[in-house]
């Protein structure tokens, strides 16, 4: 009996040192580009170009622009997210804790970064639907899942009562994005941005609170 002939392997080689290095100067030129030129427009010889490399070099590390620039956002949501998680793990109320997370994703969404994200994704979807399933699955599912997880914690504490923690996330990111999100996407100026902020941050934990928070006498009740 011959032997069947073997399956091709496929080998992932890891970038670390200098190669890592190289990979973020790529991806910085790119985030350049792409803020210019949006995605359709950019295109792979200019983020050679501002990125400081030959095109052999940046087709070593990305196969097409596709690919960049889903390591582009990976990138991107991934370090805007990092500053959720810190939060959530504080020994504080529900309130506290829903008041600093507003906080923070009011500032993440408004990020230059961020702003510029959306628009390319915006305006490209229609044309390019993987773009915005990649920004989804990298930026806000990542974040729904992690308040998720923070409010399923607070549910087995019995000091949340909610029968779907994922839709839940969703509210609260909705209620965060309110008057200041909305106008900057659209560069409109504001009055009294410091003081909309606040008003969006109290109003959207009071709100939540109010359709999920368990009042003392509830919790009394349960035990």
């Amino acid at each position: 009996m011959s032997a069947s002939p073997s399956k091709p392997v496929m080998v992932t080689h890891l970038c670390t040192g200098e190669s890592e290095a190289k990979r973020q100067q790529i991806l910085t030129g790119a985030k350049a580009v792409f803020a210019a030129h949006g995605f359709e427009g950019a295109s792979m010889s200019a983020i050679a170009r501002e990125a400081g490399v030959s095109k052999g070099t940046l087709y070593n590390y990305f196969a097409n622009k596709c690919d960049l620039f889903a390591a582009f956002v990976e990138k991107n949501c991934r370090e805007k997210l990092e500053v959720l998680a810190p939060v959530q793990k504080l020994s504080l109320s529900p309130e506290k804790t829903l008041t600093a997370l507003a906080r923070e994703i009011i500032r993440l969404i408004i990020s230059p970064e961020s702003l510029m994200l959306y628009r390319i994704i915006v305006s490209e979807a229609p044309h390019f639907p993987h773009l915005a399933t990649t920004f989804w699955q990298s930026g806000p599912k990542r974040a729904i899942e992690t308040l998720s997880g923070w409010i399923e914690g607070q549910v087995a504490q019995g000091t949340l009562n909610v029968d779907d923690p994922v839709f839940a996330a969703e509210q609260f990111f909705s209620l965060c994005q309110t008057r200041i999100a909305h106008r900057k996407r659209f560069n409109m100026p504001f009055d009294n941005e410091a003081e909309d902020e606040e008003k969006v941050i109290n109003s959207a934990v009071r709100m939540f609170l109010a359709a999920y928070g368990v009042k003392p006498s509830e919790a009394s009740a349960a035990d």
